[in-house]
């Protein structure tokens, strides 16, 4: 990413960061008695949560040790905790405004003022701790969904395909070996022919798998046809060249642009993530050209991380694509977000004779928190007949 592009989203990200949690604390100081001594301890603790996921990743960069781990655990539930207090906050307020201006609280709220605002920081609290709780639990058990649909193409000696889709894996200090492992072990248990993952495999900076060795969970994945995926912006953020190399030395086909013809009977195509040209100056094939010599009569499936332009797709003879990066927004309401920016931020859509599906995700970015989407893995059967 150039210096000054990087500097900005930064100083966006920190801005948006320290705002909301100054908010809390304003809000949390507004309840508390101006002579409570836990007046400073809350704000310092606050301030430390704001601050724990950040510190934890710079000190990762210098060496990955349990202490930048820790960190790295408590500011990311934190990220999912400062959500939920922020939006019954925002709630609480403009509740407070409308009484301002129409005085509908009734009696004994108004004059128990200090109790009401007692015993509502701690409803805030309970909804939120609850919420963040059963989030993560969800995140521990992805489920296993089940596709299955004709392609009008047959080449070759194939008549059927078993693809399993695993997008947004996010490999690193939260997603390690016990996560990895047992969802190796759902994939090899769908005994696929072709396993396919549309970018976003490793999270951030890559020593925190090199150092635990995640790369060998990678390893045991077992497919007929292999293994095959893209990269997603997250492979850019981390660094895409590092990614890359441990990708290809632990199994993983990575699809740089290109597109391969798989046992004579349908062709692989994969594009890289779109966050190339932002952290590398470069811009991607068109999808025109990477599919120039693919013979159409055979079916084409693509990868690619990020489901925007679908009409691409279909315009250049693409049967099926295959992607993911929205997470369907992790935390709600953020789902509502990813559905107002990607024409599908999730599931299954047709367009003319082109199938598309959009992955939540098997990880997530941030907190192992998932309020939105349950965690999951795509099970999809094809059907070839010409």
């Amino acid at each position: 990413m150039k210096l000054v592009n990087f500097i900005i989203f930064f100083s966006i990200v920190l801005t948006i960061n320290y705002s909301i949690n100054y908010y809390i604390i304003i809000r949390g100081l507004d309840v508390l008695p101006i002579n409570s001594s836990f007046r400073t301890f809350f704000v310092i603790a606050v301030l430390f949560f704001a601050s724990a996921y950040i510190i934890g990743r710079v000190i990762e960069l210098i060496a990955v040790n349990p202490f930048s781990t820790l960190l790295i655990w408590i500011g990311a539930f934190w990220m999912a905790i400062m959500v939920y207090i922020f939006l019954q906050l925002v709630a609480i307020d403009l509740l407070r405004a409308l009484n301002f201006f129409t005085g509908f609280f009734p009696a004994f709220i108004k004059s128990n003022y200090q109790q009401t605002k007692e015993v509502t920081a701690l409803v805030v609290l309970a909804v939120t701790f609850i919420t963040v709780f059963f989030g993560f639990i969800n995140t521990l058990f992805p489920v296993i969904k089940n596709y299955e649909f004709n392609i009008a193409k047959q080449r070759g000696k194939l008549n059927e395909l078993n693809i399993v889709m695993v997008s947004d894996i996010h490999l690193g200090t939260i997603n390690g070996n016990k996560f990895l492992s047992n969802v190796v072990d759902k994939i090899n248990a769908l005994e696929p022919d072709i396993i396919l993952i549309p970018g976003d495999i490793i999270d951030e900076d890559i020593a925190s798998v090199i150092e635990n060795n995640v790369g060998d969970e990678l390893k045991r994945l077992d497919a007929k046809y292999g293994i095959y995926a893209v990269t997603g912006n997250h492979e850019y953020i981390g660094g895409v060249a590092a990614a890359k190399k441990y990708l290809h030395e632990h199994n993983i086909n990575l699809l740089n642009d290109e597109a391969r013809l798989i046992d004579n009977s349908f062709y692989i195509a994969g594009r890289e993530d779109l966050s190339i040209k932002q952290f590398t100056g470069s811009r991607r094939k068109p999808l025109s050209e990477i599919v120039k010599d693919v013979d159409k009569s055979y079916p084409v499936i693509l990868l690619d991380h990020q489901p925007f332009k679908l009409n691409q797709a279909v315009e250049n003879g693409i049967d099926l694509q295959l992607s993911g990066h929205t997470h369907h927004g992790q935390l709600w309401p953020f789902n509502f977000i990813t559905q107002a920016v990607y024409e599908l931020s999730y599931g299954y859509k047709q367009k003319g004779s082109s199938h598309f599906y959009v992955s939540c995700g098997v990880g997530g970015w941030g907190p192992p928190v998932r309020t939105g989407s349950r965690p999951e893995i795509v099970k999809i059967f094809i059907k070839f007949n010409s």
